[in-house]
Formats: structure tokens, C-alpha cells, sequence
């Protein structure tokens, strides 16, 4: 390929929003030299190579905005510490089927479980699917939407929790809330009902919920909408947290 034409293509390139075709063509015409590859599978190479790149860029973006506290994948859960869990219930949501239904997930049990780990896992999974997302703890998203309707802003803070394909609500149930949090809660979960998913996690049984959010018809409510269409996984198992400390806790004994 002459100097000539290779400048007139990463210019094309450019202009066409191709940046990795733009940097890469020489190392195409290479392998493609090599391969003595046919110009459609030369062609097919390019444009695989191009969508890669373009599809690991928006997962990229997609986490950054998602405002998830790690990106821990399922691979990383360890199921042997908890024999009571069913791995299959767990990879059965990574299928993502409940979010394409536009369905919910609530993960259940006590601190320390590793509830938070799935769901972070799910909501990763999501996002390389192409799925927004996005990360809140319950408490946090009642402060913001709390402070945005003080200031006449509510509408446009509800937009923050309503427009991901799946929101994702940890420690729902760590802080009871007043009836008018739980009120600004049932907003989220009513406008959301049937139009995108939310990924749950929770150290109550829905029939503490009543405590939980202050108000009795307000938790009813709320779990009526929410568990219409709902994988529900428990975990009652043993705290990972207290497993490795004990483990910390046991190797400085024995330095002693």
C-alpha cells in the first residue's frame, strides 16, 4: 500500500469516527498480506476489529458512569462458602433474561454475604451487554432525592434513578425511613414498574419491610410493583467480611 494511500485512508477514517482503523491500517495490511486474505474477509476483519474496540469503549464509558463501587464478575464469587446458595439461580439471572423482560432481582440475607457482589456481578454483565446501569445505596438515593425536592428539583433527580435500563438499590433496610423518604422510594419503584429493571439488595425479609419504610401500605405498595415480575434469592450463609477477618486474626496468633 503506497504512503499516498494509506494517509487518504486513515483520513476517511477519521472523518467516519473509525480512530482504531485510523491508527491500526498498516497492521491490517500486514496480516492481511500474510493471510493472503480475500478482500471481504479483509473486509470483515476491519469491521470486527473496528466494532470490538468501539463495543469495549462504551463498556468502558458505561462503568465509569454507573457509580459501582467495584467491578467484581461472578467468577469471583466464591459459592463453596455458601453450600445453602444454588449457583444455578445465581447464573440463571447472569442470562440477563429477567432485564431484557424489563423484570427485577432482589437478593436477600444477612451482612456480608456477598449480596453486593451479585449484584455488582449483574450489573457488569449488563452493562457488556449494553444495558446502562447505574449504583445506588438506598440512603444515598433518599438524601439526593430528598435535597433535589427542597430545591424544586425533583423531577429532574428522578431522571437519574429512572432513566438506566437497570438501577441497581443496595442496603435496603440498614436505615428505617420516614413515611415522606418512603413515599419519594415509591415514586422510583411506580415509574419504573414494567419499563426497566432494579437489582436489589436487602439484610430484611419483605416482612419487615413495614418497618423498614414506616408505613405498612407504602411497603405493600412498593413490594407489589416491585415483585410482580421478581427473582428472589436468598442467602443465609456466613459473612465472607468475618470469615477473613477470623483468618487475619488466626495468622497474627500465630506470628506470636
Amino acid at each position: 500500500m503506497s504512503e499516498l494511500t494509506g494517509n487518504r485512508i486513515r483520513s476517511t477514517a477519521g472523518k467516519l469516527g473509525l480512530p482504531h482503523l485510523a491508527e491500526t491500517i498498516n497492521e491490517f495490511t500486514r496480516r492481511a498480506d500474510e493471510a493472503k486474505m480475500g478482500y471481504l474477509e479483509f473486509l470483515d476483519l476491519v469491521l470486527s476489529e473496528e466494532l470490538a474496540v468501539r463495543e469495549d469503549r462504551r463498556f468502558r464509558s458505561g462503568l465509569r458512569t454507573s457509580k459501582l463501587p467495584h467491578h467484581k464478575t461472578l467468577d469471583e464469587y466464591d459459592f463453596s462458602f455458601q453450600p445453602e446458595l444454588d449457583p444455578r439461580k445465581v447464573k440463571d439471572l447472569a442470562t440477563l433474561s429477567f432485564i431484557e423482560a424489563k423484570a427485577n432481582a432482589a437478593l436477600l440475607g444477612p451482612p456480608g454475604v456477598g449480596k453486593t457482589h451479585i449484584a455488582v456481578a449483574l450489573a457488569v454483565a449488563a452493562c457488556r451487554a449494553g444495558y446502562s446501569i447505574y449504583f445506588t445505596t438506598l440512603d444515598d438515593m433518599v438524601r439526593n432525592l430528598k435535597t433535589a425536592e427542597t430545591a424544586g428539583q425533583l423531577v429532574n433527580k428522578l431522571g437519574t434513578y429512572l432513566r438506566p435500563s437497570v438501577l441497581v438499590v443496595d442496603e435496603v433496610g440498614y436505615q428505617p425511613l420516614e413515611r415522606a423518604e418512603a413515599n419519594l422510594v415509591f415514586q422510583v419503584i411506580s415509574k419504573r414498574y414494567e419499563k426497566g429493571s432494579v437489582i436489589l439488595t436487602s439484610n430484611k425479609t419483605f416482612s419487615e419491610w413495614g418497618q423498614v419504610f414506616g408505613d405498612e401500605v407504602l411497603a405493600t405498595a412498593i413490594l407489589d410493583r416491585l415483585l410482580h415480575h421478581c427473582e428472589v434469592v436468598s442467602i443465609n450463609g456466613n459473612s465472607y467480611r468475618l470469615k477473613n477477618r477470623l483468618q487475619a486474626i488466626a495468622r497474627d496468633s500465630d506470628v506470636a
